[in-house]
C-alpha cells in the first residue's frame, strides 16, 4: 500500500466546463501533477439534449441543450490540448461521465462518434427521467413518483444494467449513488429484491472486465463510507473485479482529498493497488 499510486478513474470536473464545479481545468490539471498523480481520467459530463432534462440548477442559469453542446466541445477540445501539454508529467485521459435518461442509447453513442473521448464513465443520475441526486426534495419526489424507495433502487439498478450492458462503459461510476439521500441504505441494500440486482450488475461488470469507480464524493458531504458501499465492495472482491479510486473532483479544493483513506480501504479488502487502467476505446 505504501508504494501506492495517486489516480482518478473519475475526476476532473472544473467550473469551467461544468456549472457545479469550480475552477479553470488547466489549474485542476496542475493541481493533479502538484500532488504526484501517475494518471488521471478527466470525466466531464455530456449535455442534456433537452431542457426538461436539464439540473435545475442549469435551468435557473439559462441554459440550453445548445450552449451545453457547445460547452462540451469546448471541453473536449481544451482536455485534448492539455493531453497533449502535459504528457511529459502525468497521463490524462479525455473521458466523460454519461446520463441514462430517454434515447441515452442513441444519444450517446453519437456523442462518442462526434467527440472521440478515450473512454466513457457509465453512471446513472436519473430514474425514468427523474433527477434523484439533487437534493433530499427531489429524491423524496423521485421515489414517490416511482413507487417508493425500495422500487427506486430496483429500478435504478435496472437502469444501470441496461446501461452497462448496452454501452459497456470502460468505467462504472458510483455504483450505488442510488442511496444518496437514504439512512436507511444499509438496511435496505440487502433486501433480497435490491441484492439480488446488485450481484446480477457486478456478475455483468466482472464478464466484461469493466473498472468500478470508488467513488469519494460521498466523504465530502459528511458520509460514513464512499461509493462502494462495505457489503458491496466485499462481493467485488469475492468476484475479483477492478475497483479503482475516483476523487469525482469539482474542484482544486477536492483533490487528493481523503486519496490515502481511499487506497487503505481498498487495501485492507484485498484489491490490487497496481491499478488497473480503463480500457481506450479505439476509432477507426
Amino acid at each position: 500500500m505504501a508504494n501506492a499510486k495517486y489516480v482518478s478513474v473519475h475526476g476532473g470536473h472544473s467550473g469551467e466546463f461544468c456549472h457545479h464545479a469550480k475552477d479553470q481545468l488547466e489549474k485542476i490539471i496542475l493541481s493533479y501533477i502538484n500532488h504526484g498523480f501517475s494518471w488521471v481520467g478527466i470525466t466531464e459530463h455530456v449535455p442534456g439534449f433537452s431542457q426538461e432534462l436539464l439540473y435545475p440548477d442549469q435551468q435557473e442559469a439559462g441554459f440550453t441543450p445548445e450552449f451545453l453542446l457547445e460547452r462540451f466541445d469546448r471541453y473536449m477540445q481544451k482536455c485534448k490540448q492539455l493531453q497533449v501539454k502535459y504528457a511529459d508529467q502525468i497521463k490524462i485521459y479525455a473521458a466523460m461521465e454519461i446520463e441514462t435518461y430517454t434515447d441515452y442509447d442513441s444519444f450517446i453513442p453519437a456523442l462518442i462518434t462526434r467527440f472521440k473521448p478515450d473512454y466513457i464513465v457509465g453512471s446513472v443520475h436519473y430514474v425514468d427521467d427523474l433527477g434523484f441526486d439533487y437534493s433530499k426534495q427531489q429524491y423524496d419526489n423521485t421515489a414517490e413518483a416511482i413507487g417508493g424507495y425500495d422500487e427506486l433502487y430496483c429500478r435504478y439498478f435496472d437502469i444501470q444494467y441496461n446501461m452497462i450492458k448496452t454501452l459497456q462503459p470502460a468505467v462504472v461510476g458510483h455504483f450505488d449513488l442510488i442511496r444518496i439521500f437514504d439512512e436507511d441504505y444499509p438496511t435496505r441494500l440487502m433486501k433480497p429484491e435490491i441484492m439480488k440486482r446488485i450481484v446480477r450488475n457486478l456478475e455483468l461488470i466482472k464478464e466484461l472486465d469493466l473498472i468500478m469507480d470508488f467513488n469519494l464524493r460521498s466523504l465530502l458531504k459528511g458520509a460514513t463510507e464512499p461509493y462502494i458501499s462495505g457489503p458491496i465492495l466485499k462481493i467485488a472482491r469475492e468476484m475479483d473485479i477492478a475497483v479503482v479510486p475516483g476523487d469525482d473532483s469539482h474542484g482544486l479544493a477536492n483533490i487528493q482529498i481523503n486519496m490515502d483513506q481511499a487506497i487503505a480501504t481498498l487495501a485492507e479488502y484485498g484489491f490490487s493497488t497496481n491499478w488497473q487502467q480503463p480500457k481506450v476505446i479505439t476509432y477507426e
